[in-house]
């Protein structure tokens, strides 16, 4: 095959065999797949697109096996109070997903009668699924020949093709080339070969490509550029935003608690109360305490606590406190079950400092 190959030179019918023949031999086992010759659920792969935006495999194992536990179809997810699966949520991180994921499942169970859509065009009018995931839940759920493209198969077709347009101008690039692959037979083992490629033998750094089913026309193993593609633009230095955050306790040592609003960072979930989330540095922290919720005898804890969200960096100094008075939407929550509460990362975080300290 020349150097200048396109998609063309790649029929499916030319290529797709040799992938799908290494899936059938190495295909990962993972606890939303159906075992070979079986028919997958759709609710089961669209929970675990959604779980795994953005977040690693490893990451999402236990969640899935968590939440299919808990509510083994759509409408028993929809029937969930949404409360209970942010709680269940807590830790995975991109929260709107938990509550885009929730909206979901009570629109399907509502306009649906509890069934997914199998298109690509109406899977995509459901809260939370884009382009990637409509076309994944098409193909992997019901073999619609859907160009799914996450952050595997862009390497994989950077790679093949030696894409050198850095990422993420080069996406439509890659779209296309996906497309072009994709073959009309077993489009959803297909989806998932590529997936398990990128994942296992296509990797970011030190690829095997002696083991790879697609070696031999890959351009950028030709040209020995493999492990510098896909190339990626310089990413902007993320700013810092800071806060203090209010540790507020009672005479028996009871945390208080409060529910952020449901929308915006952490929507809906439970918190340790803050101040503003501000990028200048932070103002005169007595002011800060005087406009405190609810609360006296103020000390602060040595250090920061800080926690990387994925458009900045947070930090927080944090203050003591006794609860002086009644605070809106607050709760109690004895220390010992602060797990149950649902905290996500950057509040449990503040929680392990402040015990610590105040140990």
């Amino acid at each position: 095959m020349p150097d200048t190959a396109t998609s063309a030179d790649f029929a499916p019918a030319g290529f797709a065999p040799d992938l799908l023949a290494w899936y059938d031999r190495h295909r990962r086992v993972l606890p939303w797949r159906a075992p070979p010759g079986q028919k997958v659920d759709p609710y089961r792969v669209w929970l675990s697109e959604i779980m795994l935006q953005q977040t690693t495999v490893a990451a999402v194992k236990d969640y899935f096996l968590d939440f299919t536990g808990r509510w083994p179809t759509v409408a028993d997810l929809a029937a969930a109070p949404v409360e209970e699966v942010l709680r269940a949520w807590a830790g995975l991180g991109y929260y709107a997903r938990a509550r885009n994921m929730h909206r979901c499942a009570v629109l399907v169970v509502e306009r649906h009668g509890g069934v997914f859509p199998s298109t690509e065009a109406e899977l995509r009018q459901l809260p939370g699924i884009g382009d990637y995931t409509a076309a994944a839940i098409a193909a992997i759920a019901f073999d619609r020949p859907a160009a799914v493209t996450d952050g595997n198969v862009e390497r994989v077709m950077a790679r093949i093709f030696a894409v050198e347009t850095p990422l993420p101008p080069a996406k439509p690039i890659l779209k296309t080339h996906a497309a072009a692959l994709t073959p009309r037979r077993r489009p959803g083992d297909y989806a998932q070969a590529v997936m398990d490629l990128g994942a296992t033998i296509c990797t970011p750094r030190s690829p095997k490509c002696i083991l790879c089913p697609w070696s031999t026309p890959c351009l950028a193993r030709k040209r020995g550029i493999a492990e510098d593609l896909p190339a990626k633009l310089a990413k902007a230095p993320k700013p810092t935003r800071r806060a203090v955050a209010f540790w507020l306790t009672d005479a028996q040592g009871n945390v208080l608690l409060r529910r952020r609003p449901p929308k915006g960072m952490l929507g809906g979930m439970m918190e340790v109360p803050s101040s503003a989330w501000v990028e200048q540095p932070m103002p005169d922290l007595a002011a800060v305490l005087a406009e405190a919720p609810g609360g006296s005898g103020w000390r602060l804890l040595p250090g920061l606590v800080r926690h990387g969200f994925t458009h900045f960096d947070f930090e927080l100094t944090v203050a003591a406190g006794r609860i002086a008075g009644p605070v809106d939407g607050a709760v109690l929550v004895p220390p010992d079950r602060l797990g149950e509460a649902g905290l996500p990362t950057a509040m449990w975080k503040i929680a392990r400092h402040a015990l610590r300290h105040l140990e």
